[in-house]
């Protein structure tokens, strides 16, 4: 995707043959004014603790098997995490809960993500988010997440042949997935699904494929820190989506 332009990066998701072609699309965008602005004025005042530290400072793409059965869908990246890390729930107190839940059900090789070269692996399961650049105060504006949403549709339908579920994070990415689905054609029940925490909704395409949508609070540190959300939870709502997978 060299010499396309970054601006209108979201239009040129169709166009991408391969998860791979996505991801590196999705690393130039600079589609929306706010979020360029904010995730590299970070990148460049930086925290404190990691001052000494090249920030990524770009959207975050996907992370995980072209072929995955699982597709986690959470928010947007961390302004000193992903943004930082350049891999999606790394580098932050959330992702240190999503990947310790991850690998106690076996669906990653390692429990402390702390880089884009730690080594750790996702096993069928992939991880993506309706927003790929950090928001200020982690709040997107819808326009935003419209103007992302073809990232997400594209790498839906790019792992056509392998997802069986979605889990997703929070109401931000429930909303957001749902947009995207019924854009896609699925067939969408109405009223539309509520989320909660534990939710389960099968939904089926016209050309008859099927997926099931399960929701858990996001791990976020607000979560994690009041008890909204505990390991044990997000370990349950993953174990689900293993057991359907592999079903």
């Amino acid at each position: 995707m060299t010499g396309q332009d970054p601006e209108t990066a979201p239009q040129q998701a169709k166009g991408t043959r391969s998860i791979a072609a996505l991801d590196q699309l999705v690393s130039t965008c600079r589609a929306c004014p706010r979020l360029v602005a904010w995730r590299e004025e970070v990148a460049t005042v930086k925290r404190a603790s990691f001052r000494d530290e090249h920030y990524w400072g770009r959207p975050v793409p996907g992370f995980g098997p072209a072929d995955a059965a699982i597709l986690v869908v959470g928010l947007a990246p961390a302004a000193n995490g992903g943004n930082r890390t350049g891999r999606m729930f790394t580098g932050d107190p959330s992702g240190t809960v999503l990947f310790g839940a991850l690998h106690a059900v076996g669906l990653a090789t390692g429990a402390h993500p702390v880089s884009r070269d730690d080594g750790i692996e996702l096993i069928n399961t992939r991880l993506t988010s309706p927003v790929h650049c950090a928001p200020p105060q982690n709040k997107p504006t819808p326009e935003e997440r419209h103007t992302c949403a073809p990232f997400l549709s594209r790498e839906l339908e790019l792992l056509r042949g392998t997802l069986r579920v979605l889990v997703v994070l929070g109401a931000f990415g429930w909303q957001a997935l749902f947009a995207v689905l019924l854009e896609g054609g699925w067939n969408i029940p109405r009223p539309r699904p509520r989320f909660t925490h534990g939710a389960e909704v099968v939904i089926t395409h016209p050309d008859g494929r099927a997926v099931t949508i399960l929701g858990s609070y996001h791990v976020s540190q607000r979560n994690t820190a009041t008890g909204r959300v505990t390991p044990a939870m997000v370990e349950d709502v993953l174990l689900r989506a293993k057991t359907i997978a592999e079903s």
